[in-house]
Order: structure tokens, then sequence, then C-alpha cells
């Protein structure tokens, strides 16, 4: 199957696809001919603005941009797209940055029959890829399950917390998690263990993977005890970070035996303007989105810090946000 690129200017509907729309307000001078697409029950978009998919509100747009009806119709479209075509999964994008030139190939975003939240036997929390990591804590501690109260402050989905082994204040998804549910590029479903996933800080090792959910297994706590524990999570991180700015949280991995907001403080980078970008005063590991930051200034900043830090410090500080697309 070749995918060619086609010069856009007005709406083009594949004959066997009729749920594709045209994204307005873009001028791009190329994008996947719609005929080689798999015909799907979702929607195909065409040269879509991802930038209010995202936290940061920038980025170019994607080639295409895949909304699936659910998890068949996912695997459909996996299954009868090129292997050589580039596919990316998103969230919310409250960790990534799209760079300004957009994605090559297609985007993958799970809606809300990928959203699911269930409570289960065995202190058991099934949780769909598109749920947000704060929803299926609030259902854990509404049905007395302990041990997945630190997702009420980590944002975004349980996909990207799945792939990242999210987590905060202490606790991982490796501590909670018991097997994941993932989509491979052939479009079949496979079932991931814990030991499977090669979890390590901010890291899994499986590749080429779209997933669609995660069986997690906490304790049995009182509902009261829980919610308590949850609550404090949230007033912690409504006074210590950024949440109503447009940032992306956490923007780089502590190093072993440091903080990486005490190293961008000490670099003298909190609040410190590159472009239309800054690390937030409130903390200094938080990138913002300041006014009107083109993605280049949020990545141009983050790497000016890093190479400063290891200037005066001699400490390589890692990205945790994920920056995709193009210059």
């Amino acid at each position: 199957m070749d995918l060619k690129l086609l010069p856009t200017s007005t709406q083009v509907k594949s004959s066997s696809n009729n749920n594709l729309l045209e994204s307005p307000n873009l001028t791009f001078s190329s994008t996947i001919c719609t005929d080689t697409l798999p015909a799907v029950r979702g929607k195909i978009v065409k040269q879509a603005e991802l930038a209010p998919f995202t936290w940061f509100r920038v980025g170019g747009p994607a080639d295409v941009l895949f909304l699936p009806e659910d998890e068949a119709d996912l695997a459909t479209f996996l299954k009868g797209i090129d292997p050589a075509v580039p596919v990316t999964p998103i969230g919310v994008g409250s960790n990534l940055l799209v760079r300004d030139g957009g994605l090559e190939g297609v985007v993958v975003r799970l809606g809300r029959n990928f959203a699911q939240v269930e409570a289960r036997a065995n202190n058991e929390i099934y949780a769909g890829a598109a749920a947000l990591d704060a929803q299926v804590a609030k259902v854990a501690a509404q049905n007395g399950i302990a041990g997945l109260e630190f997702y009420r402050g980590v944002p975004g989905t349980i996909g990207g917390a799945i792939v990242m082994n999210a987590g905060c204040y202490g606790a991982e998804t490796k501590d909670v998690l018991v097997e994941a549910y993932a989509l491979n590029r052939a479009g079949e479903r496979v079932t991931l263990s814990l030991a499977e996933m090669g979890y390590a800080y901010r890291h899994s090792d499986p590749q080429d993977l779209i997933y669609v959910g995660a069986l997690y297994r906490g304790t049995a706590d009182t509902v009261e005890a829980v919610t308590e524990r949850m609550d404090a999570i949230t007033a912690r991180r409504e006074t210590t970070q950024p949440i109503r700015e447009k940032t992306g949280g956490s923007t780089f991995k502590n190093p072993e035996g440091h903080s990486a907001w005490k190293l961008v403080d000490e670099a003298g980078w909190r609040g410190k303007r590159f472009g239309g970008a800054k690390f937030s005063e409130l903390h200094a590991n938080f990138m913002i989105n300041a006014d009107n930051a083109t993605a280049a200034d949020l990545e141009g900043l983050g790497d000016t810090v890093r190479a400063e830090v290891k200037q005066k410090f001699g400490i390589d500080l890692h990205w945790e946000i994920k920056r995709i697309g193009r210059r």
C-alpha cells in the first residue's frame, strides 16, 4: 500500500471512507493520499491541528489524525495501513511537546470509548487508556482501594502513564500494575505482564504499541482514608505546581541524587524568559508557554538549560517531556 503525497486545497473524500474531514484554516501543501487509508467507523482528519490537544498549546499539524470509534475500529485501521507509515498515539498532551513542523504520518487519539474505569473484585481496577489518571484515582477511592492515590497528582491519561511508568510523591505505575493491554502495528491485541513492561524510572521497554487499557491491583482500605490521602496530594500539587498555566508538567527527569528543579534554579533559569517560554517561578522544573511561545522556544529553552547545567555542575539533565515531530 503506497502512501502518496497530494496537493491539498479542498476537502478530499475517499470512496471507501466516508468519515474523512478536512481541518480548517490550514494551508500546508501536502497530505497523505486518502485513497490509501483503510475504511473506518471513526474519524480521519487531514492536516489536523494538534496544538489544541496539548497542554502547551503549540505545535504543527498531523498529516492525518485518526479518532477510532472503538478497539475493533483501531485494529482494522492498523491492519490496513502500510507498516512503513509512522503511527503516533497521543493522549491529552500533558507531557508532550509537538514541534512546529507537525507530525509525519498518522496520529491516533483515543476517545471516550477507551476511557472506561471499572472497579473489580480483589481490589482491582480496570482502566481504558484514554481514562484520566485522576479519574482512576477517584474511582479507586470510591471503592476503598488504596495504592492508586498518587494518580490524582499525575496529569494525563492511563495510556501515557503505562508508557512512562508515571508517578509522583514516592509511588509509580509499576507499584500497582498487574498487566497492560495493547494493539501492535498488525492490529493484534497483546497482553503484557508487569515483568514484560521492563519498567525503570520514567521508562518502559515495549515499543510500537498502542495501549488500550490496563489492570491494576491495590489494597483494601476505608473510603475515608483513601480519600484523605488523595485530597492531601491534590492540595500539595495546587500549592507547589503551576497547574493553571500552559505547561507540560515535569520537564526533566531527576538525575540520580539530585532534584531537577534545584539544578534549573541554581543555574539561574527560574522565571527567566527564552522567547515566549520560561520556567515557572512556582516550580523550576515546570516549563511554561508564557507569551505565545512556539515549540522551538520551549525546546530551545530546555536545551539551553540542559547545556548550562552540564557546564556549571557537570550533571546531565534528561528530558521527561516527550518531544515529537518535524522542527
